[in-house]
């Protein structure tokens, strides 16, 4: 489930700023059904914490009307930093390509704030959530790519690493996100074997455990988990999980899990 800045309250987020909202989420292990106790403090303005926010995207307005984030940004920075352990990590995977295991090693992305950067539609929706407006972006296709990934996704191709995508969008929203990807420079397989949406009317049978065509009843974690896993059946080892929430990189079935930064929303 997707809660906005505004709409959830800000959660445990209201008690930090800028990196430091990222630095909690990327040590963080919380599930999203843990219970969080009631502040004993009043919140962090929400005012100042959008300017914060802000300040850590480097955030402008082109002429176009876009919401654009600065490559020069403390959250550019923090994502170079992550990207720069990961490629060292890609590196070490391909000298020893199966990994004792026999298989090919392969990572697995996120698309939302973690290939693809939504920045400009919180910006515009006031950090709130809405299924029509969100639906309408996403089939622009018009995201630009999060700072260095399509550079990442390259470096582990040219160390015969295999990429997959692995989303939360839905199945009707496949072809944005793929036209999306294609433009925004990720060079790689973008078929229905390397995307992975969430298909509620036509679920896969390895998610019969918690999904059939009369009921999805996945949350964020069982739906990746359970697709990591079916990636891994298929003759694949994968050396790391990219995500911007916990949610994308909790359960397991990845060898290391790497947590991008994104203080605009939770997803549980």
């Amino acid at each position: 489930m997707r809660k906005s800045l505004r709409v959830a309250g800000l959660a445990a987020a209201c008690t930090v700023a800028g990196a430091a909202l990222y630095a909690t989420g990327a040590t963080g292990a919380a599930s999203a059904d843990q219970a969080r106790p009631r502040p004993t403090e009043e919140p962090h303005n929400i005012g100042l914490l959008v300017g914060e926010i802000d300040e850590y995207y480097g955030a402008a307005k082109g002429a176009d009307g876009v919401w654009k984030s600065s490559p020069d940004s403390p959250y550019a920075k923090d994502l170079a930093r992550i990207q720069a352990k990961a490629k060292k990590d890609i590196r070490k995977a391909a000298r020893h390509p199966h990994g004792g295991h026999g298989k090919k090693p392969a990572i697995v992305l996120d698309v939302d704030d973690t290939a693809l950067l939504s920045f400009d539609y919180e910006k515009s929706t006031n950090f709130t959530y809405n299924n029509d407006s969100w639906d309408a972006y996403v089939k622009a296709a018009k995201r630009p790519a999060v700072f260095g990934m399509p550079e990442l996704v390259a470096y582990a191709k040219r160390h015969g690493v295999e990429v997959f995508f692995l989303t939360g969008l839905a199945e009707s929203q496949r072809e944005g996100a793929v036209t999306n990807l294609a433009k925004a420079g990720y060079k790689t397989q973008l078929d229905r074997t390397h995307v992975f949406t969430k298909n509620k009317p036509n679920p896969p049978a390895y998610l019969s455990h918690c999904a059939t065509p009369d009921a999805w009843k996945c949350d964020t974690v069982q739906f990746k988990e359970g697709t990591r896993k079916h990636i891994e059946s298929t003759g694949y080892d994968i050396i790391g999980s990219f995500g911007d929430q916990v949610s994308d990189l909790a359960g397991g079935y990845a060898d290391r899990t790497y947590k991008l930064p994104n203080p605009t929303y939770f997803v549980g």
